[in-house]
């Protein structure tokens, strides 16, 4: 188990902003690895409910199950490698790993039992150093949709946002309200229920 506090900042792009972007800093096809990140929440979305999301992100074969919960600056991780066995119980919600997140989800007040599979979004991802923080590159898919995005990691919120804005601003990229992708998840499968 691990805890690492998360300060980032992001922008939703267009594919042409994504390409001017690519291709100023010399990304090729190879530079990109794909990583899927599977949503779980309950049916009365408890965890969207306390501002936290729940995934587990399945990347060169290992299984990480993440809970994102707010904190004063950013978000709080915590990881636990789980076995593909894990994995395929909690998202046929047979099992709910045993470890430091289910006794999160307990404190939350939220039974692990009713913990269910939402879906899957994959991403293709660059990632690159950039000044003091990380640059990371997404193009993801989800549901009927795909999108683009520019995300910097940071460990020092106030440089890495006048980085982050400065970066934008040299490309004439506009600042775009940009939820996370759970969010971005969660609205489109609202929206395609709401069509049904």
């Amino acid at each position: 188990m691990s805890e690492q506090l998360e300060i980032e900042y992001k922008n939703i792009l267009t594919e042409k902003e994504f390409k001017l972007l690519i291709d100023y800093f010399q990304l090729q096809q190879s530079d990109f690895f794909l990583q899927e990140n599977d949503y779980f929440d309950t049916v009365h979305f408890s965890l969207k409910n306390a501002n936290s999301a729940l995934r587990v992100r399945k990347k060169s074969n290992q299984y990480t199950l993440t809970l994102k919960q707010p904190h004063d600056v950013g978000l709080l991780e915590t990881n636990e490698e789980i076995s593909k066995e894990q994995y395929q119980e909690l998202k046929q919600n047979i099992r709910f790993p045993v470890g430091e997140i289910a006794n999160k989800l307990q404190f939350l007040n939220i039974d692990v039992h009713d913990i269910v599979y939402f879906g899957t979004l994959q991403t293709w991802r660059a990632e690159l150093p950039y000044l003091d923080g990380l640059l990371v590159f997404d193009h993801s898919f989800y549901l009927n949709k795909n999108d683009f995005e520019l995300e910097y990691e940071v460990e020092d919120a106030n440089i890495g946002r006048k980085q982050f804005l400065d970066l934008l601003n040299q490309f004439h990229i506009p600042i775009r309200k940009t939820d996370n992708k759970i969010v971005r998840f969660y609205n489109e499968k609202r929206n395609i229920s709401n069509k049904i």
